[in-house]
């Protein structure tokens, strides 16, 4: 799993790549939590599309960020996520509070 960011004025791009699991899903909750609180953006994109797998693990890092966001005022916003991770997350109800947007994207 590889987390990376890019700063783009006052939105804070963060790209997710290889696979998130259970293993992975710590960690990469632990470098985007960092990558927040050093920049306090008040919009955030969570790009998953370098994704090549995501079990439910997946939820709680969208959840975490979200929450991360949320208790200093900023909002959350996923691009790129792959079919399978969308699908993932609609099923948990994850959409109805955190935009989703299906297919191509990229940091």
């Amino acid at each position: 799993m590889k987390v990376s960011y890019e700063l783009k004025g006052s939105r804070l791009f963060l790209g997710l790549a290889g696979e998130l699991d259970h293993h992975a899903a710590h960690q990469a909750l632990v470098e985007v939590s960092e990558a927040l609180d050093e920049h306090m953006p008040l919009h955030c994109v969570l790009d998953l599309s370098g994704l090549t797998f995501m079990d439910s693990s997946g939820i709680a890092v969208v959840l975490g960020t979200y929450r991360r966001l949320q208790s200093y005022g900023g909002e959350l916003a996923v691009s790129g996520a792959p079919n399978h991770a969308a699908k993932i997350l609609s099923m948990a109800g994850v959409d109805r509070i955190v935009p989703i947007a299906v297919g191509a994207g990229g940091l």
